[in-house]
């Protein structure tokens, strides 16, 4: 069983391992592209992605709509789940919506590995507003399908 913890997070090669990961899934991520969202920072079990709430994403309430709010807490998850080579996906999700988020606001969703063994894991995602506001609590859990990102890969 292999436990994540902040102390393993980034040496060289997990880190080169991570952005390998990212830059293969990113070829074919329509839906990242398509929405605007940006992975800005992966590494070992962790990712960060933004957007900017803009007219698409807004609902009838004047708000972001909890749809794209989880595509962006869904996309850091997926980066984080997926950066260790071995190809992951989502076995479940549960997201809480804590604060609305509005026109105009930078959304920041940040994914950390919390725990992994054999074929799952575990992932927190925060969602922050740009003035530090918790937006949203995401929690997701993974499971490994075979195959790898990059060739050579650890568990592939």
């Amino acid at each position: 069983m292999q436990q994540a913890h902040p102390d393993d997070a980034d040496t060289d090669e997990g880190a080169a391992l991570a952005r390998a990961c990212a830059a293969a899934m990113a070829v074919d991520d329509e839906a990242v592209r398509a929405r605007g969202i940006e992975v800005v920072d992966v590494g070992p079990g962790r990712a960060v992605a933004r957007m900017t709430v803009d007219e698409v994403v807004v609902n009838g309430h004047g708000t972001a709509h909890g749809g794209y709010v989880f595509l962006l807490a869904d996309t850091a998850f997926g980066y984080a789940c997926n950066s260790r080579g071995p190809r992951a996906v989502a076995a479940g999700c549960d997201i809480d919506f804590t604060a609305p988020a509005r026109l105009g606001d930078a959304l920041t969703a940040t994914a950390v590995e919390r725990w992994r063994a054999g074929r799952s894991g575990l992932y927190d995602v925060t969602v922050r507003r740009g003035d530090g506001t918790v937006v949203a609590e995401m929690r997701g859990r993974s499971r490994t399908v075979g195959g790898s990102w990059v060739e050579g890969a650890p568990g592939a």
